[in-house]
């Protein structure tokens, strides 16, 4: 893998296709956990592997761990900024909201099965959310911070999305 990341700092095409073969489905599945759609997720693929390409140079290479976490940084945030775009061209905002109490897990029986396709028809703000801090693991700070929301909000939409994901969940169990 190192020698594959060093052709990929010369700007070698054979080596550079041969990483986003390695990585592109799992990019693709972060961005599709963000954009919603295929469309839009393929698009997030074509933006972080420019990123990737254009700064690879400052990748210090140490393990294909590193390399994973350092890709889905840079897919993470060029979700961010599609979605920063988009939510400007169609004037989504996140509602204001008060502090929520997170005392109440409510997705701890979820199975994860029925999850991904779930999260999917979440809207874009309580999905974006939801990922940032259950999946990606970021504090309530660092996504008010990454989406120029107050904290307050981040919580309330979090807390949104798990209830309208509890929803959604017990509508499919009546249904089977």
């Amino acid at each position: 893998m190192n020698t594959l990341i060093e052709q990929c700092k010369k700007g070698d095409r054979k080596a550079q296709r041969r990483l986003y073969e390695l990585y592109a489905n799992y990019v693709f599945r972060i961005c599709l956990r963000y954009m919603g759609n295929e469309s839009e997720a393929e698009d997030g693929v074509s933006e972080t592997f420019l990123k990737v390409f254009s700064n690879i140079e400052s990748l210090v290479f140490e393990n294909e761990k590193m390399l994973a976490g350092w890709i889905r940084k840079i897919a993470v945030n060029e979700c961010l900024m599609l979605l920063r775009k988009r939510m400007k061209d169609t004037d989504i905002i996140y509602e204001k909201a008060d502090f929520v109490d997170e005392s109440q897990d409510v997705l701890s029986n979820i199975e994860a099965g029925y999850l991904f396709q779930i999260i999917q028809s979440l809207p874009t703000g309580y999905r974006t959310i939801f990922n940032l801090y259950v999946i990606e693991g970021y504090s309530h700070r660092e996504i008010s911070q990454r989406l120029g929301i107050s904290e307050g909000t981040s919580k309330s939409q979090l807390n949104r999305a798990k209830t309208l994901l509890k929803e959604k969940l017990k509508a499919i169990k009546y249904k089977e």
